[in-house]
């Protein structure tokens, strides 16, 4: 566990060696997520890191283009 601070305005100092692990260099944007009272921060995945993943759900074409119809007729009226 490290220790930092909290700049004047608001700014997030975390330590170099943490920032080099978790590959937050200058101008990466990240997510911030409270999860149980603690804040997590994560780089955003690039597109290539997130088409590697196993999709969560799994729907097929037609589906999908009934459920967008069905959502666009729910929106018209």
């Amino acid at each position: 566990m490290q220790k930092s601070r909290v700049g004047s305005k608001g700014e997030l100092f975390p330590p170099k060696d943490i920032r080099d692990k978790l590959g937050l260099y200058a101008h990466t944007k990240v997510i911030y997520k409270i999860e149980g009272g603690r804040l997590v921060v994560e780089p955003v995945p690039s597109l290539e890191e997130v088409l590697k993943e196993t999709p969560s759900v799994e729907i097929t074409i037609e589906d999908f283009h009934k459920h967008r119809k069905d959502l666009s007729r729910k929106a018209e009226s």
